[in-house]
């Protein structure tokens, strides 16, 4: 006996106990009542239909005392025929969607589950398909405050949208995925998701394990379409960029169509299979008619009578799929009509568009032609001396377009052996030469032979190539940078987790690394190829920075800090921390090889939760002794990234005009920030050396982190205007040459804070130093050994004892100027008295340097007064404080 059953029980899946706790909760008591009154009434109802149904086809109900939401009928009808007969039974009602597989009948009950409980929803209809629309309800994962939300969701074209309701379709769309590139996946019984790739992804559960096959079988048709249709062709005709070539564009078309015939071809085999089965069940409806017309009234007549029904709702299956592959059939026909106008279209209007760009070229190539024969005659009577030589500009120059940073000039390569000649105007462009450009050739720029310190020195010490290891400690981040936000730098007591073991004063000193760029400077005899090495000189000093992370140790007030490479580099460095708040470092160097730099630094940075911006104050002076040569400069801001999340990484921006106060050249550096749009590269830095009448010289180009170039200007245009209106400038420029590149990093360096061989010795003991030097002090040598606990407690001890020494120098600085203010007679002079104005608040003086006017730039600042070498010589350290 063939058993048909119907298990809605089946349906309910187990579920976790919050989502049961929410369902009764939302329901409550009344609805809850209301429910089962509901489920019972229509577990009735059902029975007495299929008690019909069944008495109607002689065959019986099935009772299940047992199972209150279970029902199963007999099928001893189906006995007496083939088992094709059951497999075709099966056959319909999976096609109807009735049954998950052939052979289990699932009649569609309103009952619906949720998290284990059994609801009613007599006014809900079941999704339900409409052409190429699939509509219904389904439970969708909101958050876990409220677990799953029924919304209303409709698949149509390709395209997922739900809705709160269904109300809201008229106006309101919450979500729609694309199924051409989704992924479909199946949780369990009742689950499902839905994903395009991370941007959006939607957590499903169905009412019960048939309605979900549902929504799975209708996901998939509509996704193969979807991707289908997506790979066959384009409504818009985006297929055919304007820029193709016409052989291009004719091959694409070519492949359109040959898609499109096969598609076709594909529905008129759809059809021609539909034909043949309407023509084998017809021929199987007319025998069975033709049975039933000889049969008599005898007890076979009902298997005759069902055997027929059988036959013509085969017959009437393959007619409607017969329409529906006509309807589509047709729908696609129409489609590509209106696709193949649109083609044709826009191949019109771009056939337009191509005749009135060849007649503009055509103008502009005949405005050239004229130009170029009345600037060739020109030529020729001015200069005799042009004979035989190739006067005209070489073929090979390359002239590039506007980038995406909207430069402020452009270079192109020019003849190495370019002559000189008269202003010219071509394409209407004004160009001018240099006077002094006749005999330049493509050679390294010109040194002085003569000079004191040509020879190198050999080193004397071997300085150390290592530091231990940093250590890898843990650390709550958050809970220190919460209450750090908008405060300044200096004011944060930061642990030595974020610093790297130096200071301040030693990364200043730093700077020299790449000391033999002002060596040669020293031996330029023209003051703008001595520019060119001041400049990248100004560059270098960020190429340390690109790893470097980590936060240097602020010096305390009176820390001081040497460099002696005197016997090896021929140079002498000194720092001193000068002010606190806000915190301010003088620096001196003086060479052998005849030049000083010397400046003072002030950095003013904030923390604004996501990055760090650090501002350099303060002017850089480069002097050259032979020269009298006067250089000054400022520092670019520094920007640390992803403070918080992320990995840290380090920019610089901003612009830095290195100016020559003796000789009024000037060279404008423009440090371009990282952008993720850029096509250019990163960290790129480029600059201008001009004269003081503001003609360009030399360019320079690089990357702050690798290497910098310079190129002989040869002759300077005025370009077409920029984004912002301006005329952009156009260089022609001899090969590039190479002013200045990066050393490579010690080998395990990312063990070693990334320090350059420089980096590495700052820290190195020395004897006889000051006992102000940051060598000697205990919190960072502790860092530096990897004792983090014991240099933090350190550190805090220093800092509260600077403390205290500041405010005892703040109270003697009150009592003196209530003293002063007590006196009757006051100098009137002494108002204006900038060394007065000037005075720290706490009365503190430097040690080694002297706060006055920079005759340069007008700007107060502390200059070097000597006396700290000598007092080294003679290791007198008694007018040093104790900071430590």
């Amino acid at each position: 006996m063939g058993l048909l059953f119907r298990r809605s029980a089946e349906c309910i899946q187990a579920s976790p106990t919050l989502d049961v706790l929410i369902t009764l909760l939302t329901l409550g008591a009344s609805g809850y009542r209301k429910l089962l009154a509901e489920r019972k009434e229509m577990y009735t109802c059902l029975a007495q239909d299929l008690k019909r149904l069944a008495e109607a086809h002689g065959e019986r109900l099935l009772h299940t005392p047992h199972n209150p939401i279970s029902l199963a009928m007999s099928l001893d009808g189906l006995q007496a025929q083939k088992d094709k007969a059951v497999t075709q039974l099966g056959s319909m009602l999976f096609t109807r969607q009735l049954v998950t597989s052939p052979g289990v009948w699932l009649p569609d009950l309103t009952l619906r589950t949720r998290q284990g409980a059994v609801m009613s929803e007599p006014k809900t209809p079941p999704p339900t398909p409409a052409g190429d629309t699939y509509k219904g309800w389904v439970f969708k994962w909101t958050n876990y405050i409220k677990g799953y939300q029924r919304r209303w969701f409709v698949l149509s074209n390709g395209l997922l949208s739900y809705y709160r309701t269904q109300a809201e379709m008229g106006h309101t769309c919450r979500g729609t995925i694309n199924l051409a590139t989704a992924t479909i996946t199946v949780d369990d019984a009742c689950n499902f998701v839905i994903s395009n790739g991370g941007a959006q992804t939607y957590h499903l559960k169905a009412s019960c394990e048939v309605e979900r096959q549902r929504w799975i079988t209708a996901l998939e048709l509509a996704k193969a379409k979807a991707a289908r249709m997506q790979a066959e062709s384009d409504d818009s005709g985006d297929d055919f960029p304007p820029n193709s070539p016409r052989g291009q564009v004719g091959g694409a078309q070519s492949l359109e169509v040959q898609s499109t015939l096969r598609t076709l071809g594909s529905k008129v085999d759809d059809l021609s299979t539909c034909n043949d089965l309407i023509s084998k069940h017809g021929s199987a409806l007319q025998r069975s008619l033709s049975e039933l017309d000889s049969l008599r009234l005898t007890g076979e007549a009902g298997d005759k009578i069902r055997q027929v029904t059988e036959r013509a709702t085969l017959f009437r299956i393959t007619s409607n799929a017969m329409i529906n592959a006509c309807r589509d059939f047709l729908a696609l026909a129409q489609a590509h009509s209106k696709r193949w106008q649109k083609a044709l279209q826009a191949e019109r209007d771009q056939r337009v568009r191509l005749e009135e760009t060849l007649e503009q070229l055509a103008k502009q190539h005949n405005h050239l032609e004229r130009a170029f024969k009345s600037n060739n005659t020109a030529d020729s009577k001015g200069s005799d001396t042009a004979k035989g030589e190739g006067s005209d500009e070489d073929d090979d120059n390359e002239f590039f377009d506007a980038m995406e940073e909207a430069p402020e000039f452009i270079t192109v390569p020019a003849d190495p052996q370019f002559h000189k000649r008269s202003s010219s105007n071509v394409s209407g462009f004004n160009s001018e030469f240099c006077p002094d450009d006749q005999s330049l050739d493509e050679q390294q720029l010109t040194i002085n032979p003569e000079s004191p310190q040509s020879q190198e020195l050999e080193p004397v010490r071997k300085r150390r190539t290592q530091i231990p290891d940093k250590p890898n400690y843990s650390l709550n981040l958050w809970s220190i940078m919460k209450n750090c936000i908008g405060k300044e730098l200096s004011k944060i007591p930061m642990p030595v987790n974020f610093n790297e073991p130096i200071s301040m004063l030693q990364r200043l000193s730093e700077d020299l690394e790449y000391y033999e760029l002002l060596d040669k400077a020293a031996k330029c005899q023209s003051s703008l190829e001595q520019l060119c090495y001041v400049a990248a000189f100004s560059v270098s000093s960020y190429s340390t920075t690109v790893h470097r992370t980590g936060k240097p140790f602020n010096p305390l007030l009176g820390e001081t800090y040497e460099l002696d490479r005197r016997r090896e580099s021929g140079y002498r460095s000194l720092c001193e921390q000068v002010s606190h708040h806000p915190p301010a470092a003088a620096h001196h160097v003086f060479s052998d090889r005849g030049w000083i730099l010397r400046q003072e630094i002030a950095v003013s940075s904030k923390f604004r939760g996501k990055y760090l911006s650090i501002m350099p104050l303060g002017t850089i002076h480069a002097i050259f002794e032979k020269s009298n040569n006067h250089y000054t400069w400022k520092k670019v801001t520094t920007t640390v990234h992803n403070i918080i999340v992320g990995k840290l990484w380090i920019d610089q921006s901003g612009d830095i005009d290195v100016v020559n106060h003796e000789t009024g050249d000037r060279c404008h550096l423009k440090f371009a920030p990282y952008s993720y749009f850029s096509r250019d590269v990163a960290r790129k830095v480029t600059g201008v050396v001009m004269d003081k009448d503001g003609k360009a010289h030399y360019v320079l180009s690089g990357t702050w982190d690798e290497k910098m170039e310079f190129s002989r200007v040869m002759q300077s245009s005025k370009g077409e205007n920029g984004t912002e209106g301006k005329q952009k400038t156009v260089y022609q420029t001899l090969k590039a040459k190479e002013l200045w590149r990066k050393n490579p990093l010690p080998e395990g360096a990312e063990t070693m804070y990334f320090f350059t061989d420089l980096a590495l010795t700052l820290n190195e003991p020395e004897e006889g130093v000051a006992p102000t030097d940051s060598r000697r002090r205990p919190d960072q040598r502790l860092m530096e050994e990897g004792q983090w606990d014991e240099a933090n407690a350190e550190k805090q001890k220093l800092e509260e004892k600077q403390r205290i020494v500041r405010r005892e120098r703040e109270r003697e600085a009150a009592n003196q100027r209530t003293a002063s203010e007590s006196e009757e007679a006051v100098n009137e002079d002494s108002f204006t008295d900038p060394s007065l104005k000037s005075t720290h608040q706490d009365n503190y003086t430097a040690q080694w340097f002297k706060r006055c006017e920079d005759p340069a730039t007008g700007e107060f600042t502390h200059i070097y007064k000597g006396g700290y070498w000598e007092a080294k010589e003679k290791g007198s350290w008694e007018s040093c404080p104790e900071i430590y």
